[in-house]
This record gives C-alpha cells, structure tokens and sequence, in this order.
C-alpha cells in the first residue's frame, strides 16, 4: 500500500500570532547534543473522527504518532486526562491559554476521514503554544485501511522533523532474523517488520540457516546469506514477491556477509577460497566479479560509504580483527581502529560522519562509533553480547541484536541513539538478530 503525501496547505493558520513568552526566544526546537535532554512535551489530543467508520482508527493513530515521539526520548506527552481543550473540530480555533496552563510546548491536532470506497484521509496541524502559532503547513496523508499505521508514522516523521531540524525515520521497516526453538536447535528465517516492531511478514521459512540480510538503498531487495546448499551462499530476495536467485559462488566457495552499494546495482562481500577469505565485487546484472583485497588475513563484514567511494570492514591482517577503510575499488587500506579489543562488524552512517561497530574488551561487547578516520571513539552499551549495529535512514538512531547469557539465553533486538542515550528494546513477535534497517517508504 502506498501513501501519498498531497503538498497541500490546509486552512494554514488558524489563530493569529501573539508575542512569544519570555522565557523563550526564537522558533520552538529542539537542540540535540550529546549532554542530557530535558524532553519537549507535547500534546497530541485524540484525531477527530470525521465519519463513523474512523472512530477506532482515529483513537488508534493518535497512539501510534505519541508512541513514536516518546520513543525518541526527545518528547515527553502530557496525558490526555491532564488536557483542559477539548478538540471536537479539526477546524477549531486553538485554545493556547488552555495548552500553556498544563505546559505543552507543542501541539499536535488532526482529523480522520474514511469513506465507503476505503479511502483513509489523515490532516494534521502541528502549533507552538507559547509562541501562539502554527509551525509549517497542515498536511494530509492518503491511504486505504490498512495502510493506517503508515500515516501515523508518516505524521510523527513530519512532527520529528519540524521540532528538530533532523531527517525523519518513522516510516522505515527493518529485515531481521527471526529465531524460535531452543538455543543448541534454533530455527531461523528472514522476516520484515516496521521499525517499531509492527506489521511483521516472513519472507522464508525455517527449512535452512539465514543470516545477515541486508536491504537494498531502495528497500526493494533484500541480500541475506543462506547455508542450503550445505555452503554459505548470497541470494537476492525481491522484497514485493519473494523471489529470490542465488548469485555466483562455484561449488566448494563460502561466500557470506554481503552488502549493498549505494548505486543498489554493485555489491560487496566476502569470498573463501583455497583457505583464504577475501573481499570481492559483483556487478548483479552482468555478473562480473573483481577482487578488492590480496591478503593471506580474513576480511569480512564490508560497508559502503554513503557516497560509494570507500569501503570501511573488518579484517586481522594485524593479529587481532580491526577496521579498515580503502577505496570502493580496492587498493591500499588504511586502519582506522587503536582502541584496546577486537572490532568488526563496521557499519557507515547515513550521514557520512560516523562509522557504527561492535567491539568485544574485557569480556564484554559493546556497540560503539568513530569518526571515519577513527578518532572520537565512543561506546554506546555494555552487555555480554551485542553485535550487529545498523542506522536508521537519518543517522540518529543505531539498532543491533543483544544476546543474553547461558544455555537459555535468546536474542533480541535494541535500540540506542548515538548520544548513548536512550537505550530500550524494540518489541518482536519472536527472538531476533541481526537487523538491516531500510530506507524511509515512498
């Protein structure tokens, strides 16, 4: 199902604006930094059910944009049994009086409309109470049925941006590994959900072992690695159909943790052969494959930058595994890790700025980041395994499997923004592992 944005203003200002209080200059925003944030609070009273067929569904998009917002740890929602204003009328004038009396900064009002066809219209104004106005234009959001929580996200990721000044990520999926059945006898397969955790579809079944899936720069195919032929082998899996084609790996050859190019037509991985493992390249069209590195160590886990001119990954070619970065075509790779313990597992932002990684020190492993050329180390947990870190499309947020201890221990999957900050779990239907988290959905 796809939504379509309509880049339409609606009715855009309702009330006039008044001077800002005193205690605050300038546009309402949100400053991110690495120190501790008090949370904006925000109010976001029930959408207005503009037919009878959109009473449940508004309740229930109105609990999906807070949740999102919350989430964040940038946001703090004054409880609807605190609010004063009433919101009856998508139209209503705004009782600002009433919104600064219980402290909300920020205000968030919709209406939800659903025709007999199955048509969902969602339209949200967001207003900064203290300064008495409202912030953008009123946008709406259409869809069918079962397309609601896709909205919601799409709201919360409008909301996001206007209060923060950062890319959204709200409407995004992830490919995950889902895993059941005891720790000596998992089962595994490939599965998609919603960054929350909603809206999960299995893209295999449990027949073989699957293993770092990774999405495509457009979310349309999913590279995963896949032990049924009794070898580790790279397939391609269409996202919409399932389909899915083995790449090439002659009998007898290991190839495993693939990853995407930027251009989504090239991708990196490795390659055992005669007892040695390196990085190769492999136009998927043509076919045609060239080796990246020559050397007698293990290289693995390769990530692109976002521009496709580098490749950071891991390898031990200095007795311990570290990170590297060399040119997307090969070529002298320089290391870029000195900190005391083993790295791997590198992951390039979104952005550009930073490089993700797991790190095992101590006894302990942590998911932490760089600079791409290894400075400003920062490790952002702590636990007896955590491993597999992969971006949100803004670059703010880092998910990863967490292991727990012993013969009963299962995997699941977390979350932690790149402050360090943050830190929960993201709620699966089954145990979980190493997730790939997509782009934003059209």
């Amino acid at each position: 199902m796809r939504v379509f944005l309509a880049l339409v203003a609606i009715l855009a200002g309702l009330a006039a604006p008044v001077m800002a209080q005193e205690e605050r200059s300038g546009p309402l925003r949100i400053e991110i930094t690495e120190g501790v944030i008090e949370p904006l609070p925000f109010a976001v009273p029930n959408f207005v059910a503009e037919s009878a067929q959109a009473q449940e569904m508004a309740a229930n998009i109105t609990r999906v944009i807070a949740a999102d917002l919350t989430g964040t740890g940038l946001f703090r929602e004054i409880p609807q049994d605190a609010h004063i204003a009433r919101v009856t009328a998508f139209s209503s004038p705004v009782q600002f009086a009433d919104w600064k009396a219980i402290n909300a900064q920020a205000l968030i009002v919709g209406g939800v409309n659903v025709d007999d066809s199955g048509k969902v219209v969602v339209k949200f104004r967001l207003y900064d109470v203290f300064a008495g106005q409202q912030m953008g234009d009123g946008l709406q959001f259409v869809g069918t049925v079962d397309g609601w929580r896709r909205i919601a996200h799409k709201v919360s990721d409008q909301v996001y941006s206007r209060l923060t000044g950062e890319d959204p990520y709200f409407d995004s999926r992830v490919v995950f590994v889902s895993e059941t059945g005891p720790k000596d006898a998992r089962q595994k397969r490939l599965a998609i959900m919603d960054y929350d955790g909603a809206n999960v579809t299995y893209l295999t079944d449990s027949a073989s072992i699957v293993l770092a899936p990774r999405f495509s720069p457009n979310g349309d195919r999913v590279l995963y690695t896949s032990y049924e032929s009794g070898f580790p082998k790279i397939y391609v899996l269409d996202v919409a159909t399932a389909g899915r084609n083995v790449l090439n790996a002659a009998d007898g050859e290991m190839s495993f943790a693939p990853r995407f190019a930027p251009n989504g037509q090239t991708i990196v991985y490795s390659l055992t052969t005669g007892g040695n493992t390196d990085l190769y390249q492999l136009n998927i069209a043509s076919g045609q494959t060239s080796r990246l590195t020559t050397t007698p160590s293990i290289e693995t886990a390769p990530s692109f930058s976002p521009d496709g001119s580098k490749i950071v990954f891991e390898s031990d070619r200095s007795g311990t595994p570290q990170l590297y970065v060399m040119p997307a075509s090969g070529g002298e790779a320089t290391r870029i890790s000195f900190g005391q313990g083993r790295y791997g597992t590198p992951v390039w932002s979104p952005r550009g700025d930073l490089i993700a990684f797991t790190k095992q020190s101590k006894g302990r492993f942590h998911i932490g980041v760089m600079r791409t050329d290894g400075s400003e180390e920062r490790l952002l947990t702590a636990s007896f395994l955590d491993e597999s870190p992969t971006w949100a499309p803004n670059g703010r947020v880092i998910m990863f499997t967490r292991e727990t201890q012993g013969a009963q221990g299962t995997s699941s999957l977390w979350s932690v923004d790149i402050t360090g900050r943050n830190l929960k779990q993201v709620r699966t239907e089954t145990g979980a592992s190493d997730p790939s988290w997509g782009p934003l959905q059209n």
